[in-house]
């Protein structure tokens, strides 16, 4: 189980507001073994992989944008 953590822009995300795990921008190549997830980071504006546990939370313009 991984404690990473990293801060996702807006331009990491897919147009749905979602994240892929394992994720090339958060250089997570040793997690490859598992399945590619879709994370849902934009809803609550962070996610924690059911795999890894590598949390991916945005950075706090994109949550208030969220909200408008």
């Amino acid at each position: 189980m991984s404690n990473a953590k990293f801060e996702l822009l807006d331009s990491d995300l897919d147009p749905n507001g979602h994240v892929h795990c394992p994720n090339l921008l958060a250089d997570l190549r040793l997690w490859s073994g598992h399945p590619k997830v879709s994370l849902d980071v934009s809803r609550t504006g962070q996610v924690r992989c059911p795999y890894c546990g590598t949390v991916y939370k945005l950075k706090a313009a994109r949550r208030s944008s969220a909200k408008h």
